[in-house]
């Protein structure tokens, strides 16, 4: 199972700027706890997202004597570009949607655009000796109206296999799967595309979440990503934000002494983030 953690996103729709130092000493706690990934930062317009436009400090100042790797989200081939120049960052992550309202007012292109500047990116990871972990927003329902079912999204996660992509999370970005389709749509992906590692990304309630990890579980998905606290949450999708799976339901879950996890470093995250996320708004 690899649990990737997501400070990134647990922090990108907060208005108040939280000092860069705080973030450090937050993903430096994260680190030491053994997790397979940490999505720390994101290489995007500081316009679009303010709150992460110290990310290459934040990156500077990360203590990185683990076998935990660096995700780093980007949303063009520019910010591509700069987060392969630093060698530290393993993954780079970007968000395709399913909905074509939703790929506009999240990076301003369409989703045929979109899927050009997958083809590229991918071509420059490669080349770097890195992985693209593309995130299908909108997995698992769309709010806007758009086309949606489960054929059309196994046309998506087709066509970025045959461009050598092999990480594809599915994100339910405001929170509209329910058990069924989850437990259904990662098992039939998992089943039709074993070259590829599927993964989840939940926005979750705090009464949903059990049932929704245990689908997730049931499936046979052994990717997700969780937010300790389960704060956070996508400020370009909806004026009130959904948030992320909590980490420590996962953890708990699943069972702790089966995931190899530090419970000291752990406890000291679970400090760190309630601080953060209950100063800054």
């Amino acid at each position: 199972m690899k649990i990737i953690e997501c400070p990134r996103d647990a922090m990108q729709g907060i208005k108040d700027f939280i000092p860069t130092k705080e973030k450090v000493s937050f993903i430096n706690s994260l680190l030491k706890v053994g997790f397979d990934t940490i999505d720390f930062g994101s290489f995007v317009s500081p316009k679009a997202i303010p709150q992460l436009s110290d990310t290459s400090h934040v990156l500077a100042g990360l203590d990185l004597n683990t076998k935990t790797k660096l995700l780093a989200i980007v949303a063009n081939i520019r910010g591509a570009e700069d987060a392969l120049a630093y060698k530290e960052v393993n993954y780079l992550g970007f968000p395709l949607s399913l909905s074509e309202t939703f790929q506009q007012r999240n990076t301003k292109k369409s989703t045929s655009s979109a899927f050009d500047e997958v083809r590229f990116i991918q071509e420059k990871v490669l080349a770097s000796n890195r992985r693209l972990v593309v995130y299908l927003s909108m997995g698992f329902g769309n709010p806007y109206g758009d086309p949606y079912e489960a054929d059309y999204i196994h046309q998506f996660v087709g066509k970025l296999g045959s461009f050598g992509v092999d990480i594809i999370s599915l994100a339910d970005t405001v929170g509209m799967a329910n058990p069924e389709s989850i437990e259904q749509q990662l098992s039939k992906l998992i089943s039709e595309f074993p070259e590829i590692e599927i993964g989840a990304h939940l926005h979750v309630t705090a009464q949903s979440a059990s049932q929704k990890i245990k689908a997730m579980l049931d499936s046979g998905c052994k990717r997700i990503d969780g937010a300790i606290g389960g704060y956070g949450g996508c400020p370009m999708a909806t004026d009130n934000l959904t948030g992320n799976l909590n980490t420590l339901d996962l953890i708990d879950q699943i069972g702790r002494e089966n995931l190899g996890i530090d419970q000291e470093s752990l406890e000291l995250s679970k400090q760190i983030s309630d601080e953060i996320f209950t100063k800054y708004f």
